[in-house]
């Protein structure tokens, strides 16, 4: 029998995006595709929850282009979700903004980051995959990790980019939902917003090879309800193998 995975939806992309790669939804039910889900999505950036967090057998928190500690009335009614998952050890993944608020929420702190952007193919060395390859865009940052939280990844620009709150809950910054084709369109959508040196240096990295599916599969093992240990022996994921 198939799992649900309940998708909550933080955050809107540019409209110049959505005929050609779809929501965030949309282009995390892609990322997941062949992994045996099936998906229901909630705006709760409209203030649209979910009627409580058993009604689905995992839940992923996408990306933003909100800060975790602006004053949105749908922030704190989400911490609280999040705090009543992971107490109840509902298996949750969060992504970007999805990796922040979970660890806002649980006790940690994020900051806009003084050395700007992160923005592009870049390099991560992740627990259990090694170095990976995956497209970032952020400026915030978790500066402080929750109590009982350990990283789990890290690059040069980003020091808590995974996160392993638990047995049942992980987060990363970076954006494994997000091809070359997808980046390379977001690029121009933002130029407004991005800086021009940092965008010139992402597009010179649009053909680096992306690791977007063994992250899948680490996102699909833990929200099938495996342990993050078991996640990546069962996926035969864990480094050297």
């Amino acid at each position: 029998m198939s799992k649900t995975i309940g998708i909550l939806e933080t955050g809107r992309l540019p409209d110049a995006l959505l005929p050609r790669h779809g929501s965030y939804p949309d282009m995390f039910m892609r990322l997941l595709q062949g992994h045996g889900f099936t998906f229901q999505s909630w705006p709760v950036l409209d203030g649209d929850f979910p009627p409580g967090v058993a009604v689905c057998d995992g839940w992923l928190i996408t990306g933003s282009r909100h800060g975790a500690y602006e004053t949105h009335s749908w922030i704190p009614p989400l911490e609280a979700f999040i705090r009543e998952a992971v107490s109840a050890e509902i298996p949750m993944v969060g992504i970007c903004f999805g990796h922040q608020i979970m660890a806002q929420a649980l006790g940690g702190k994020v900051e806009k980051f003084p050395g700007g952007w992160g923005l592009g193919a870049s390099a991560y060395q992740i627990d259990g995959l090694g170095q990976v390859t995956v497209n970032a865009v952020h400026q915030d940052q978790v500066t402080v990790l929750p109590p009982g939280a350990k990283a789990a990844g890290s690059s040069d620009f980003c020091t808590h980019a995974a996160i392993s709150f638990g047995p049942h809950a992980w987060s990363l910054q970076p954006h494994p939902e997000m091809d070359a084709p997808f980046l390379s369109d977001l690029l121009d959508a933002r130029r407004e917003v991005f800086p021009a040196q940092d965008i010139g240096a992402a597009e010179a990295r649009l053909d680096a090879p992306l690791d977007q599916s063994s992250i899948a599969a680490m996102m699909a093992s833990i929200l099938s309800g495996r342990t993050t240990e078991d996640a990546l022996r069962s996926n035969n994921l864990a480094e050297g193998v």
